[in-house]
């Protein structure tokens, strides 16, 4: 495992977990207190590691040479507790993916100011630009990360909050269809990371401009 792999392990955890959180947040602001009982609302990474998603799953992506992706534990969330079950559970899936949105902005803008005219190996998987920094590669991996963890994680597939955005938003005789395919959904993961590398072109593109606006 390279210097490069270990800084995106370290953003990747930093990110899941404040993604976590932040469901469990907007739960909690419309009434749903099962995540704060449950001690999910908390930095501690302990009890937000999920085997698969934080551990095997982002060490494959090492070994494999892709992007280090992964997720944590899910937060528990009890719809029937919010005030408006259909409505605010769309915000708390939202919640993640928009959280990881406004990390990446946070590190790119400071990033940008040290990164201009190098070429930071958060874009490349490896530092071969002697120019840039370890804060310069720590912010461009902590934007880098929570760009392809939100863009990831809107991804239409069980367990990833997409799915569950569909289910909110998919008319109602389509989701006996949907729910016979939620059992398959990591089968759908592995493939399409690990032998299609479907979701590597999804994503290439934005982590492009990502790339392009850190380094002009």
């Amino acid at each position: 495992m390279t210097k490069q792999h270990l800084i995106f392990y370290g953003c990747l955890v930093v990110a899941v977990i404040l993604h976590e959180i932040s469901h469990g947040l907007v739960a909690y602001a419309y009434g749903d207190d099962t995540a704060k009982r449950a001690g999910r609302l908390t930095l501690n990474p302990i009890p937000h590691i999920d085997p698969l998603g934080s551990i095997i799953l982002p060490a494959m992506a090492v070994l494999a040479n892709l992007p280090v992706l992964g997720w944590a534990k899910p937060v528990p969330v009890n719809p029937a507790r919010l005030r408006n079950p259909r409505r605010q559970m769309l915000w708390v899936g939202l919640a993640g993916p928009l959280t990881n949105f406004t990390l990446m902005l946070a590190a790119a803008i400071p990033a940008k100011i040290v990164l201009a005219g190098t070429y930071p190996g958060a874009c490349t998987g490896t530092l071969i630009d002697p120019r840039v920094s370890l804060t310069g590669d720590i912010l461009a991996s902590f934007a880098v990360v929570n760009l392809l963890l939100g863009l990831f994680n809107l991804l239409p597939i069980p367990p990833l909050d997409g799915a569950s955005l569909i289910e909110r938003v998919l008319p109602g005789r389509y989701l006996q269809t949907y729910w016979k395919f939620r059992p398959y959904g990591f089968l759908v993961l592995f493939l399409g990371l690990f032998y299609f590398n479907f979701f590597g072109r999804i994503l290439s593109p934005f982590l492009g401009d990502l790339c392009r606006y850190l380094v002009r």
